[in-house]
């Protein structure tokens, strides 16, 4: 169930690309005429979009973002000093193939760097890097622009003219680069990974259709936007989302308390004997039964909306439902919690590589399961109106659960 919310998340940050992506290769040759009209415009958007993700990197603490901002700033520099002449000339082909080779391999290491500010000791390293490789582009350059390459063009440089302009190696190197880039996001799910995604795509895609018009200057266009976009968001879910259980946290619920009609009710949930649960098993199985939890409170129905309270305390919210309507529910809600049976893991001997996993599996003792239970307790604006005095008689009514044995359901008083 942890796993299905994973890859439907990841999933989204795969398809919303790939979406954007498709519609601008079927809208573009139709939009040509349009675009000459703007081109100058065209042309200094990516230089303006890219200078705002950088420098927002930095006080939004998406250091990645930033990196991958910088180097799609530099490439679209290169494209559109170096590359506004025909690719059937051998200078331009040079520079094209160099700067389609060394593009995804940079953008693709951002992965694995760590999660620093750009402007920073590791930002001016990075930087001095990215300037040793443009050195060393232009040495290449400049020792083969006057030589002979027919021989690297028919051979190892070779390109399908109605395919791509593109070499069919970089081709390949840029697709496996790209879906490597996406499995990533499949397996760790975060901001920065799609944004290296975002770049690895619409670059690949430039490099594949060169020969439409304005193909550069839309796509990196588009990808300024959507770093843009993803730094936002991601601020947002730092501030409202909660990290561990990944479902809206205090501040987003004291956000949503101040948009309440006339009638609402609340329920204050808490996972029954966690702090020995966390002393027997461990804070990192601690950590998976409230993800566990979690997951589970997010399928509540009749539109209630689950919120992390703090530690191992959570609260529903219902719009618009009186508290007859909304028992039901929180009961076959914490009936679906104590018959969830929940796998303990040993993350103390677990294998540190996938390879050791592998050799391991099927070699295991049988994983020990327990079962999770939790104290509901749940109160309507019936006779309090103010939204905080309604989440104190929920509380109230959480502890007389508790004192009533766990593993209940209780009603507030109504008198």
């Amino acid at each position: 169930m942890l796993f299905s919310s994973h890859f439907r998340s990841a999933g989204m940050r795969l398809l919303i690309p790939l979406t954007i992506a498709t519609l601008m290769l079927i809208a573009l040759p139709f939009c040509t005429a349009t675009l000459a009209n703007y081109q100058n415009l065209l042309i200094n958007i990516p230089y303006i979009l890219f200078s705002v993700v950088i420098f927002l990197s930095q006080p939004f603490n998406q250091g990645r973002t930033g990196f991958v901002a910088l180097i799609m700033l530099v490439a679209y520099t290169i494209i559109i000093n170096q590359l506004q002449s025909p690719l059937t000339n051998d200078e331009i082909k040079l520079v094209f193939s160099l700067l389609a080779g060394l593009l995804p391999f940079n953008l693709l290491q951002v992965h694995i760097m760590p999660d620093k500010r750009l402007f920073s000791r590791f930002g001016a390293l990075f930087s001095c890097f990215l300037l040793l490789q443009i050195g060393w582009a232009a040495l290449v350059y400049h020792h083969f622009k006057d030589s002979d390459l027919s021989a690297w063009w028919e051979v190892y440089l070779f390109s399908y003219r109605n395919l791509s302009p593109l070499p069919l190696i970089l081709l390949v190197l840029n697709l496996a680069l790209t879906c490597s880039s996406a499995s990533t996001i499949l397996k760790r799910n975060h901001s920065s990974d799609q944004a290296v995604f975002i770049c690895l795509l619409f670059s690949f895609l430039t490099f594949t259709f060169f020969h439409y018009p304005f193909i550069s200057s839309v796509a990196f266009s588009i990808v300024a936007l959507m770093l843009l976009i993803n730094i936002i968001s991601c601020s947002h879910e730092l501030a409202f989302i909660d990290q561990l259980t990944e479902i809206p946290g205090r501040r987003a619920l004291d956000n949503e308390l101040k948009h309440l009609g006339r009638t609402f009710t609340l329920a204050m949930i808490d996972v029954d004997h966690f702090k020995k649960f966390n002393d027997k098993y461990g804070h990192e199985t601690g950590d998976d039964v409230l993800k566990l939890v979690a997951s589970l409170l997010k399928q509540i129905e009749g539109g209630g909306k689950a919120f992390r309270y703090g530690g191992e305390e959570f609260t529903i919210l219902f719009k618009g439902k009186t508290i007859e309507q909304c028992l039901p529910l929180l009961e076959e809600l914490r009936e679906k919690i104590a018959k969830y049976k929940m796998i303990i893991r040993d993350h103390d001997s677990r294998p540190h590589s996938d390879h050791a996993g592998l050799k391991e599996r099927g070699q295991r003792k049988k994983s020990k399961s327990v079962k999770v239970t939790v104290s509901i307790g749940v109160a309507e604006n019936y006779i309090e109106h103010e939204p905080e005095s309604v989440l104190k008689l929920a509380d109230n009514a959480l502890y007389e659960a508790k004192n009533a044995g766990r593993n209940c359901v209780h009603q507030a008083d109504c008198y």
